[in-house]
């Protein structure tokens, strides 16, 4: 039998193709419009987050209803008993009525978030939720591409409302940079295939180790936090309840800013009596880390050589050992690290295991700098002093805001770098807001020494280029021509003709000498 029209068919693809988008990136736009043609109304390309509250774009609420709406008829449909609907049908009809039962909750979820508690206790549309899961989906004339589980899609749709308000929330921007990183976040936690998570990849998928990379200021704990809060937490029918608070599941340790026996301590835990001043036994957060949670692990780079090695077992396995103790335990939970550092370069110098980074780097996310993001936007710099003041002034926000970007653009170059990416813009907005005035740290001078070792390592001279400089070097070392040509094995001439005499004197004053 044919369960749906050519005009419901084709409105049902585009419906598939809009539940397997990234809402972040134009693929949704370009769905939404498929869906809902003639009847579209133009958004903005980039879905982010504004100082000023915008309303509701306002296609989701026609497509909610279209797609409820044409899954009803074709239920009544099957209801008629005329058979058995084709492949392509019934799978299109299925899509219809996950994506308008996620509509049907979507308000009721969003009012959770808001919660003290979200998650916690009775969830009250999870009847409703049920009851209308079961009516349109319970046919036996229709053949299911899933088991019929309206409390594993119930949690997805938990799931899928968190994430986007976390990725929407706490990764702001309106640049492409920024659209890109809110599109990478959420492809940690959905894959590039919602269906198939759906399917099967939700029990496996944390086992999966996420690392961010950046400069820092640029939000890495954030994109962390914000895929640690949008976890599959199962929920329980009986008790019509999940099985956690969503906001009970991150766990962070930042490894800079302890010593390595404490961040082993803290990551591990210790039995009594381990070291000095270890009077009780104490779990750390690896085993305190539920199998919906994730432990964060900040400045990933400086971890001491013995913890990699201890840390490689804990991903290669997931057992561990407290100090002083031999019981295995296992670590259930998800691993995100993020570092600032050159994990490359760091494998290079032996300073980082090579079997800990490729167990590490199975989900690479990159988090843009402020740069990135004001080069070619920018207008955004008034959304993120906006964001900025809100935090810092309250109500007088908005004239904050006015007064930074004043001082901002009549005291700092169009160009200016932002070196301290976000973290500096806000030291900069509270300068102004205190003092009426903000002096950028002056940028330690880069080495005569360091240039030159960053240059070879980037291929960065040419062969002249490189030949002036190590002649130049030797020639510092030894202040003579003759020394400098045998060190060389050239002729004294070549190592007369290719000295420069500034970065003689540069090389000779030290490595602290200024360019």
């Amino acid at each position: 039998m044919n369960l749906l029209s050519s005009d419901e068919r084709r409105f049902a693809r585009a419906i598939a193709a809009l539940s397997r988008a990234n809402p972040f990136l134009p693929e949704r736009i370009d769905a939404e419009r498929d869906a809902l043609g003639a009847d579209f109304v133009a958004t903005e390309a980039v879905w982010s987050h504004h100082a000023v509250e915008l309303p509701e774009p306002p296609n989701l609420e026609k497509l909610g209803s279209r797609a409820a709406s044409i899954a009803e008829s074709a239920r009544k449909r099957l209801g008629r008993g005329a058979g058995t609907p084709g492949a392509e049908d019934a799978r299109l009809y299925e899509d219809l009525v996950l994506y308008a039962l996620y509509h049907r909750v979507r308000e009721p979820l969003f009012s959770l978030l808001q919660s003290p508690k979200p998650g916690r206790g009775r969830v009250a549309c999870w009847e409703d939720f049920n009851r209308e899961a079961r009516r349109l989906l319970d046919v036996e004339a229709l053949p299911l591409s899933l088991p019929l589980d309206p409390a594993h899609w119930f949690a997805v749709a938990w799931q899928v409302r968190r994430a986007f308000h976390h990725v929407f929330t706490l990764i702001v921007g309106g640049s492409l940079p920024a659209a890109r990183l809110r599109a990478a976040v959420w492809q940690s936690v959905f894959t590039h295939d919602l269906p198939r998570y759906r399917r099967s990849l939700w029990s496996t998928l944390g086992e999966l180790t996420t690392l961010v990379v950046g400069p820092s200021g640029t939000g890495k704990e954030l994109a962390a936090r914000a895929i640690a809060l949008s976890r599959y937490i199962p929920f329980d029918p009986r008790s019509a309840s999940f099985a956690a608070g969503s906001s009970e599941s991150f766990f962070p340790l930042n490894i800079a800013a302890l010593p390595a026996t404490l961040v082993e301590s803290e990551l591990f835990g210790h039995r009594r009596g381990a070291f000095t001043g270890a009077v009780a036994d104490r779990a750390g957060w690896l085993e305190a880390c539920p199998p919906h949670g994730t432990v964060f692990l900040d400045e990933i780079g400086d971890l001491d050589g013995a913890l990699q090695v201890k840390l490689l077992r804990v991903l290669q396995s997931r057992e561990f050992q407290r100090l002083g103790d031999t019981a295995p335990r296992r670590f259930q939970g998800k691993l995100v690290a993020a570092t600032n550092r050159d994990l490359a370069r760091d494998m290079r110098a032996g300073r980082f295991r090579p079997d800990l980074y490729y167990r590490l780097c199975s989900d690479v996310v990159r988090t843009p700098t402020l740069r990135e993001q004001l080069s070619g936007s920018p207008a955004e710099l008034h959304n993120f002093l906006r964001l900025i003041a809100r935090r810092l002034a309250g109500p007088d926000e908005e004239a904050v805001a006015a007064e930074a970007e004043a001082w901002i653009r009549a005291n700092l170059p169009a160009d200016y770098a932002w070196p301290g990416n976000v973290r500096e813009l806000e030291q900069c907005v509270a300068n102004i807001l205190v003092r009426h005035a903000y002096e950028p740290a002056a940028a330690a001078p880069v080495g005569a020494m360091e240039e030159l070792s960053n240059g070879v390592e980037a291929g960065a001279f040419t062969v002249e280029e490189l030949l002036k400089r190590y002649c130049s070097l030797v020639y510092a070392k030894t202040d003579n021509f003759e020394e400098a040509a045998r060190r060389l094995e050239v002729d004294r001439r070549t190592v007369k003709a290719h000295v420069d005499p500034a970065l003689v004197t540069r090389y000779q004053v030290g490595p602290g000498s200024s360019p």
